[in-house]
């Protein structure tokens, strides 16, 4: 009976799916691992933090993560969330991969106290991106709107007044190229900058780079000088 079986091919084709569903497994476990670990030490390097936590929301496809920056006036604490496709899935990894698309890297900018209350709404959005649920924007009935092309993908500048349109304008050209970026958020009614990309092993550290530097001279320049004050 057992030897009757071991010769039908249905045992084969299991014996094969098996396998492949193994090797997929420990593939889709290192390829996750990689992209995580390359996005949160990307954070680290640049904002150098003093403290920081990790936690695993998600079994293999989820992180979070708090940075509190060694040396910032102006931000007191940048949070991470990364979710990613179920790479070690491989029957469910080609429906997510359909309906996700894509890995996700979600950031959170945090005014430290002497900074609150100088921003004023603002957004960088890819059109793609905009469609997705939890992309959209509330005050988008009184912010004015303007279509751009960047990098061959169609964004929407979104903006409360012009001075922020202008620095909008300056985060693209020092960005050079949009690369994982999908979505800049100047919200002033949280005191945040919300941020959010595609992590890309590699291309991260780049976009953290610079938009924790615009984000870091926007507050400086909104802030009354030292003159004012006194």
């Amino acid at each position: 009976m057992q030897t009757d079986i071991v010769q039908q091919p249905l045992f084969y084709l299991f014996i094969a799916v098996t396998i492949l569903i193994s090797l997929g497994y420990s593939w889709g476990k290192r390829r996750n691992r990689r992209i995580y670990l390359s996005a949160f030490d990307a954070i680290t390097r640049v904002i150098q933090p003093k403290d920081q936590q990790f936690t695993n929301i998600g079994g293999l496809t989820g992180y979070h993560a708090n940075f509190v920056p060694h040396k910032n006036r102006y931000i007191r604490r940048l949070d991470a969330t990364i979710t990613m496709l179920p790479r070690q899935s491989w029957l469910y990894y080609p429906v997510s991969r359909l309906i996700r698309r894509f890995d996700r890297l979600f950031l959170a900018y945090h005014l430290s106290p002497k900074a609150a209350g100088v921003l004023k709404e603002g957004h960088l959005i890819e059109k793609g991106y905009s469609r997705f649920a939890g992309a959209s924007i509330e005050n988008e009935d009184i912010l004015t709107r303007e279509t751009i092309d960047w990098g061959g993908l169609t964004f929407f500048f979104y903006y409360q007044d012009q001075q922020i349109r202008a620095r909008l304008e300056q985060l693209r050209e020092q960005m050079g190229e949009p690369g994982p970026l999908r979505h800049v958020a100047l919200v002033p009614e949280q005191d945040r900058l919300f941020v959010f990309m595609i992590p890309r092993i590699g291309q991260v550290e780049h976009v953290i780079a610079t938009v924790t530097h615009w984000f870091t001279e926007l507050v400086e320049s909104r802030l009354p000088s030292r003159q004012e004050r006194h």
